[in-house]
């Protein structure tokens, strides 16, 4: 049964599952509200008491370092945020979006604003955080500065700088969920999706089979980093061009350059179409989730890439979904049902230029209501030679392509072999 640990002071342990815990919440939360005070703050440290009315624990899976912490004695487990001069470097929202049923599931809309909205209540005590930070940053790649040498990326010193750094806004957000939404996005029965949250996590979060007066979840997962090129206050204004990526972690590639797949080259080729947007009068975003390995987790795509290369044959077009469900149990875990809320939260309702040719985010923006102009494939020269076992099976499977899906014939030129039937 889940706990609330106090540091080990006093040696009492108090059960969240326990009867003495199901007191409605001080708190109530009206989902979708046009406001903050309407809407209700959420409050998920353990510390809070009364005051709590969520599920799990902020930070996500970092939660698990803060006990570390605590129980090392390295951190007092009464410790709050100070938030002087935390603010968001700009204003992101209102939107009409945050108040429109079912579009913002997965994350808390005034997550970046707690410390103006409810003020007054955290000057009375009540422990309220963040779950949205935004800064000001510039980002640095190398291939930003072939782009310039290349004259294909112009130093304009406010975007593009001399050296070849990018300034950007950069917003972390951390999942909030809505159990009820989340349920209805996935089709499934909120109890059931309870419970199942509750199996596949060992038991980790009693509330969510005992507590369904409490309906937000802040699950044990990574988040996501937004990149804004150009001005944050031109998202959603349809008179201002929006080139768009939105992009699922991998480690490997986008940060040490693996060269058997396509991650890394599509990400700074969305980068430099998201700096050429701004720099053209309108603006660049890159939507980055902690997603690693189609969110099976890195351990999970290796065991794949060796199944792949030692499979008779050696990799191949035909067998790259099936090998990756051998071993997972499903082919992909990413689920874009999720996706556009982000996109909500944004105010936007049209992306001009969406770097992508995945169908499953494409479809995910279509049916959440995004309007999409120009699809943009990554260009073939990008494209390393190990990862072209890679795309030539991601067309098959209903990848974009202007050219459409790949024959047989030249799926077996990619690897030299009759790779049979799709």
């Amino acid at each position: 049964m889940g706990t609330a640990f106090d540091g080990g002071k006093s040696g009492h342990i108090r059960l969240t599952s326990h009867p003495g815990s199901r007191r409605p919440p001080r708190f109530a939360i009206q989902w979708g509200a046009a406001t903050a005070p309407a809407r209700g703050p959420v409050v998920a440290t353990v510390n809070a008491g009364g005051d709590r009315n969520a599920i799990g624990a902020h930070g996500g899976s970092y939660s698990v370092y803060r006990a570390l912490a605590i129980s090392s004695g390295a951190m007092d487990p009464q410790a709050r945020p100070d938030l002087n001069d935390t603010a968001p470097v700009c204003d992101i929202g209102p939107h009409p979006q945050w108040g429109e049923a079912g579009k913002i599931v997965s994350l808390d809309p005034w997550g970046h604003r707690v410390a103006h909205d409810f003020a007054e209540l955290i000057a009375e005590g009540v422990d309220i955080r963040p779950s949205i930070a935004i800064t000001k940053a510039r980002l640095t790649l190398h291939e930003m500065k072939e782009a310039i040498a290349a004259g294909r990326i112009a130093v304009d010193g406010d975007i593009v700088h001399e050296a070849g750094d990018v300034s950007v806004t950069k917003i972390a957000v951390d999942p909030v969920w809505w159990l009820p939404g989340v349920a209805e996005r996935f089709g499934v029965a909120e109890q059931s999706l309870r419970r199942c949250l509750f199996e596949q996590t060992g038991g980790m979060y009693p509330e969510l089979v005992t507590r369904p007066d409490l309906s937000v979840f802040l699950p044990p997962i990574g988040g996501m980093t937004l990149y804004i090129f150009g001005d944050p206050a031109w998202l959603g204004n349809e008179a201002k061009k929006l080139t768009c990526r939105v992009h699922d972690e991998c480690n490997g590639s986008d940060v040490f350059g693996s060269d058997i797949c396509t991650c890394r080259p599509y990400l700074t080729h969305g980068i430099e179409e998201a700096t050429r947007a701004a720099q053209e009068g309108g603006v660049g975003l890159i939507v980055y989730n902690r997603k690693e390995g189609r969110a099976l987790g890195e351990v999970t795509k290796f065991l794949v890439y060796n199944a792949r290369k030692r499979q008779p044959g050696g990799d191949q077009a035909a067998t790259y979904f099936e090998r990756t469900e051998c071993v997972a149990g499903v082919q992909d875990a990413r689920f874009q049902q999720l996706m556009p809320d982000i996109i909500h939260w944004l105010g936007i309702r049209r992306i001009d230029r969406f770097v992508s040719m995945s169908n499953m985010k494409y479809d995910a923006l279509a049916g959440g209501g995004i309007e999409i102009g120009e699809r943009v494939p990554i260009p073939a020269d990008l494209i390393p030679p190990d990862a072209s076992v890679e795309m030539e099976a991601k067309k098959a499977a209903g990848y974009y392509t202007p050219e459409g899906a790949p024959t047989e014939d030249q799926l077996r030129a990619v690897v030299g072999r009759d790779l049979g039937k799709f």
